[in-house]
């Protein structure tokens, strides 16, 4: 009978080289709380009902020191699902990282483990520093991928990922038929009575969700699930986004944002928050592509609550959000960016427009109509 055994490997970012202090591997033997416990299962659940983990296959877990309760979580779930399991806890720095350290540069270029999970803290600024590890742990196509940028224990505990599988099942079932009714979508127009008024184009771009592995893309996904998305034309987004909830890497907006869109760039950026304003607008001027609009997506997830990280707040049931920059992850993504920033908006309705002329009201202020 196999055994499995949990390895947890500590590496310290510093510019000497790698030293035998800076590596501990170690077996977990003691039980953990029942707050862990109970994110546990939540834990296992998402793993196997979204990456569909099953007994035998081996993992690697990548988390930040500050998130170390749910890699502890993460890594009893996988335990109890039998797999293989280890996990690598990169010691966080004040400044934002910006380079993939060399140990974990090491690690990659092993034998590659069937899934990969990273919890890790999810601030703007180490954005580009995420994409990095993605690329290289999807590299190939053939990985499945669990993203956790700002994985707090009380998701798993109460919030988005505190799913049973049948709540899974549940959620998958709505986005099958969201996307069925989507299908052949040519433009969508996005309204709220905060100001948005905003159109795009998804011609020939398929809407796809997260909540549950695509074996043919092998698109990673974000943990907590619940989106319906698509990468919108890149030049085709037009109009007023006004972002009066939340934005991807600073949280829970005080004061609304508003962008002006044209042919897919952002063209005027507007807010009475200055700091905020500066933070906006340094992100879009990451480099080249990262105005262009990159994604439009649908919350689904009704357990997810409003709430300071972005990563669960963007699942909210009956909310939409766009992003600028990089796609090309996507199901016909052009946008290469080195960022990729979400603007969340409240109470949306949003009518889609088909190949044949058909109008479809999706959403009614911020009440599905499917």
């Amino acid at each position: 009978m196999l055994r499995y055994t949990l390895f947890i490997y500590v590496y310290y970012v510093r510019k000497a080289p790698l030293c035998a202090e800076d590596l501990n591997a170690f077996c977990v033997k003691k039980t953990l709380g029942e707050r862990v416990m109970e994110a546990s299962k939540a834990a296992k659940n998402a793993l196997e009902n979204v990456l569909e983990a099953v007994a035998g296959e081996s993992i690697l877990i990548v988390c930040d020191d500050e998130k170390l309760k749910a890699g502890k979580a993460f890594a009893n779930g996988a335990l109890q699902l039998g797999l293989w399991t280890r996990m690598m806890v990169l010691k966080t720095t004040r400044k934002p990282r910006t380079e993939v350290p060399a140990q974990l540069l090491e690690v990659f270029t092993r034998q590659k483990p069937d899934l990969y999970v990273n919890l890790m803290r999810g601030p703007r600024e180490e954005t580009p520093f995420r994409l990095k590890i993605i690329n290289m742990e999807t590299r190939g196509g053939n990985s499945r991928l669990g993203h956790c940028p700002g994985v707090t224990i009380d998701m798993l505990t109460e919030g988005a990922l505190a799913l049973t599988p049948q709540e899974h099942k549940t959620m998958q079932s709505h986005a099958e038929r969201l996307i069925q009714a989507l299908n052949k979508t040519v433009e969508v127009e996005i309204r709220n009575a905060a100001g948005t008024d905003l159109t795009l184009s998804t011609e020939k771009r398929e809407f796809f969700t997260d909540t549950k592995l695509d074996w043919k893309a092998m698109k990673w996904m974000n943990l907590p699930t619940g989106e319906v998305i698509v990468a919108p034309v890149e030049d085709s987004l037009n109009g007023k986004l006004v972002c009066d909830m939340a934005i991807g890497g600073m949280g829970k907006l005080k004061t609304s944002v508003e962008v002006i869109a044209k042919n897919g760039r952002v063209e005027k950026l507007f807010s009475k928050d200055k700091n905020l304003f500066r933070k906006v607008k340094d992100t879009f001027e990451t480099d080249d592509w990262s105005d262009i609009a990159g994604e439009f997506a649908f919350g689904i997830n009704p357990n997810a609550r409003f709430v300071d990280e972005f990563l669960e707040t963007e699942k909210i049931l009956g909310t939409v959000h766009i992003a600028f920059g990089h796609n090309t992850d996507m199901p016909g993504g052009k946008n290469p960016s080195k960022n990729h920033i979400d603007l969340l908006i409240s109470k949306p309705t949003v009518k889609v427009t088909k190949e044949n002329g058909k109008v479809i009201t999706v959403l009614e202020e911020g009440h599905f109509k499917i």
